[in-house]
């Protein structure tokens, strides 16, 4: 095959639906088994019913402030909160630390966080020598993109990061085609070598992760010769979608279940909508079962016009934690979720925090068509139940709030 990474990524949506969730029941039943954060997590379901994404939905959403919460309360015993599914030795190559600090296990699997389909769509192949730019200092990034090199047949040179000028030497000495790391360091090197009058003409192709990548810089690299594309991957779940030639949003990876919820909850949103991005991953080693990334996207509707038939989202649109310090306590996402819950004429809500610092006004914007009177005063009334504090309710029409996934908006001045 020469287009497609491996027929998986041409599947009938019906079939490739099918396959996932018929793959699901025994997950769950295994992440219920085996991890001991998930026994307690998923404590009275029954796996062999998680068989849809409606079932997926009714799951809990286990959040990385709660992964951190359980590895740091069993550092001494588990240094993975229980969530690994692995044992030392040669099913865990590695060990990796990320800000936080989190620690993630490393897999024996080929290409265990499957990064070669992203590569692939990238433009990678066999033979390909690779100039990864991802740091190989405790954190996992450069392993992930040395694995799925590996795995689409192709030579890497462990760059790391810093050191510009050794950089360049090797690049222009070693002629690789392809980059991998963040695309302000592929920056970076490009304009250190127009200055140094370095070679570097023989990188023409790239796979960037771990940054925004702005359709600007894009058209920079193109404008240079190089043609770059996008990853979105983490260390916990591995690659959740990728960039292909169309440009148009990215493309869910075949090994993982992608649900966009409302901020702060488990509740799936409309296709279109923003919000959080959740993900089941498939893994048996590190079996996360609606592990909310903190990352805000949108489903996109159609195919990708490559063939590819998964589903699509728009890429990273920012972060979903909008929890807010207003007048000395904190508002949560969830407890927003909690006052629209109890009013069903209510469609959407949005908190806006505005006045200057220390002296924060709260509004509550209610999307609610033909709502009864008093509704806006009851509305005032579980503010005040759920957060302590007092709020005005404005009622405004269906479809007039922003689309971008905040739950609540800090709008204050801090002149």
């Amino acid at each position: 095959m020469t287009e497609f990474y491996d027929t998986l990524e041409t599947r009938s949506p019906a079939e490739r639906a099918a396959q996932l969730f018929a793959a699901l029941p025994a997950q769950v039943a295994h992440a219920q088994r085996a991890s001991t954060a998930f026994a307690a997590i998923l404590a009275g379901v029954d796996g062999a019913r998680v068989d849809s994404r409606a079932a997926l939905a009714r799951l809990p959403v286990t959040r990385k402030g709660e992964l951190m919460q359980r590895q740091q309360a069993q550092v001494a015993s588990d240094p993975f909160g229980g969530f690994s599914t692995l044992v030392r030795g040669p099913a865990m190559p590695h060990v990796f630390a990320s800000p936080g600090p989190i620690y993630e296990p490393d897999g024996a699997a080929r290409d265990y966080w499957r990064v070669g389909r992203a590569m692939f769509a990238a433009g990678f192949r066999a033979g390909d020598l690779v100039h990864n730019a991802f740091s190989y200092h405790m954190t996992p990034g450069a392993f992930i993109m040395e694995s799925g090199a590996h795995a689409v047949g192709c030579t890497v040179f462990p760059a790391g990061v810093g050191q510009t000028e050794q950089q360049l030497q090797a690049i222009a000495e070693l002629r690789p085609v392809a980059y991998a790391g963040t695309p302000s360091f592929l920056r970076i090197l490009v304009e250190k070598a127009q200055e140094a009058g370095s070679d570097i003409a023989s990188l023409r192709k790239g796979l960037v992760g771990g940054e925004a990548f702005p359709p600007s810089l894009r058209d920079w690299f193109q404008e240079r010769g190089m043609a770059v594309y996008q990853s979105y991957a983490t260390a916990d779940l591995g690659l959740i979608a990728y960039e292909t030639s169309s440009r148009e949003g990215m493309v869910v990876d075949e090994g993982v279940i992608v649900e966009i919820v409302r901020p702060g909850t488990g509740d799936p949103v409309a296709p279109g909508e923003v919000g959080e991005v959740v993900v089941t991953t498939l893994n048996p080693a590190y079996p996360l079962v609606r592990f909310g990334t903190g990352d805000l996207s949108a489903v996109l509707p159609g195919e990708d016009p490559t063939g590819r038939t998964n589903m699509r989202i728009r890429g990273w649109l920012g972060r979903a934690d909008q929890t807010t310090k207003i007048r000395g306590m904190f508002v949560h996402p969830g407890q927003v979720a909690e006052i629209a819950r109890r009013f069903p004429e209510i469609a959407r809500a949005r908190l806006v925090v505005s006045g200057e610092m220390a002296n924060d006004v709260m509004t509550l914007m209610v999307e609610a068509a033909g709502a009864a009177e008093g509704l806006a005063a009851r509305i005032g009334e579980a503010v005040r139940d759920v957060t302590k504090l007092r709020a005005e309710v404005r009622l405004v029409a269906p479809g007039s709030l922003p689309n971008d996934g905040k739950v609540i908006e800090d709008a204050r001045s801090y002149k």
